[in-house]
């Protein structure tokens, strides 16, 4: 797998919508963080081994085993210095690689073993990322989706702060975590309660788990979007051969243009695809599914958003045309006012995909 980024797919502008706060620190912000608040439980202790043994970790199969190596992001992320930290390092990483639009998600519960409240975590990472917006010199934008554990209970509670905080900052909610045993449908109270304050949600469904978590997420909970979403290929029938059959579910979800938030390198991490080249992403976006490319954590996956679309050029044949539509598809879906979708698109999405067609 070649890591050689090249300098037209850096130049290109990139709109991101799924990536964890959590999972895309700096190692040596997390080496020196944990040096001033005493944590002492990281299984490296200088940058380079610490980013690789994050690598390593997460390269197990297991979504399970993937999600234990965030016990040491979280650990430095109690405070509210080290979480703006971290959301201003964040949004200045992302515009460093070309990323204009974003929406980075945490789980505020997450948070809280320093003593902060709820509406001081959130406070905390809205100041960092407009902190780092400002840094950026304005080349990027970001949005906060405040996400719910699915395994815990307080997914009203987070969703009822997303609607108070939805002017400053956070753009909608999500749910996260270990699929298996923890359907969407045991949140139902919030999501209901997000239609009824016309809020905007994702719901991570389809990852490691397959089309019932799908379906609960769309057709019971009224999923806007699919966090990964890989597993819609089992609904279809002869996938990737001639004379494929979508079933019920699958043309729904294209017919609904309900995208789907891919992340190529995480899925090949936690087992939900074997390889890059095979990966679903390129078949169902030739089947015109609202696809988009994304990190989920850069940290983990040793990954960025230039690195994906290298990764699919490279070993999967895509072109600068079908990343252009993936980024176009991502800036649609955004869970933005229509007017500011249409003007990152049409100023700085499009011109910027022409920029590199005449170069």
């Amino acid at each position: 797998m070649s890591d050689h980024i090249r300098p037209e797919i850096k130049a290109l502008p990139k709109v991101l919508l799924h990536d964890h706060l959590d999972g895309g620190l700096r190692p040596a912000t997390i080496v020196e963080l944990a040096q001033q608040s005493g944590y002492d439980a990281l299984p490296a202790s200088d940058a380079e081994s610490l980013g690789s043994w994050f690598r390593d970790a997460a390269d197990s199969g297991s979504l399970e085993r993937y999600l234990e190596t965030f016990e040491h992001s979280v650990a430095v992320m109690q405070t509210p210095e080290q979480l703006r930290r971290v959301a201003s390092e964040c949004a200045q990483d992302l515009a460093e690689d070309g990323v204009v639009y974003a929406e980075v998600r945490y789980a505020p519960e997450q948070h809280l073993e320093g003593g902060l409240t709820l509406e001081e975590v959130v406070e905390a990472v809205n100041a960092g990322f407009r902190e780092g917006e400002q840094a950026s010199g304005g080349r990027i934008v970001v949005r906060a989706l405040l996400t719910a554990m699915r395994h815990a209970a307080k997914s009203t509670e987070i969703a009822q702060l997303a609607v108070r905080y939805r002017d400053e900052g956070v753009a909608g909610f999500d749910i996260a975590g270990a699929e298996a045993g923890f359907p969407p449908t045991r949140h139902l109270d919030a999501f209901e309660y997000l239609q009824r304050e016309s809020a905007h949600f994702t719901i991570h469904a389809g990852e490691a788990f397959g089309l019932p978590s799908i379906w609960e997420a769309i057709q019971w909970c009224g999923a806007e979007r699919l966090g990964h979403g890989v597993r819609i290929v089992d609904d279809i029938a002869d996938f990737g051969r001639p004379g494929e059959k979508l079933g019920l579910l699958a043309a729904y979800v294209r017919d609904r243009r309900i995208p789907l938030e891919m992340c190529p390198s995480s899925n090949l991490q936690t087992g939900a695809a074997d390889s890059i080249a095979e990966h679903p992403i390129t078949r169902l976006k030739d089947l015109r599914f609202r696809v988009t490319v994304n990190t989920d954590n850069r940290l983990m996956s040793g990954t960025s958003m230039s690195r994906e679309m290298q990764l699919l050029v490279d070993e999967a044949g895509w072109t600068v045309d079908d990343l252009r539509w993936v980024t176009i598809n991502a800036m649609k879906s955004a869970f933005l006012p229509f007017d500011e979708r249409l003007a990152i698109i049409e100023d700085v999405v499009k011109p910027g995909y022409d920029d590199s067609a005449s170069a």
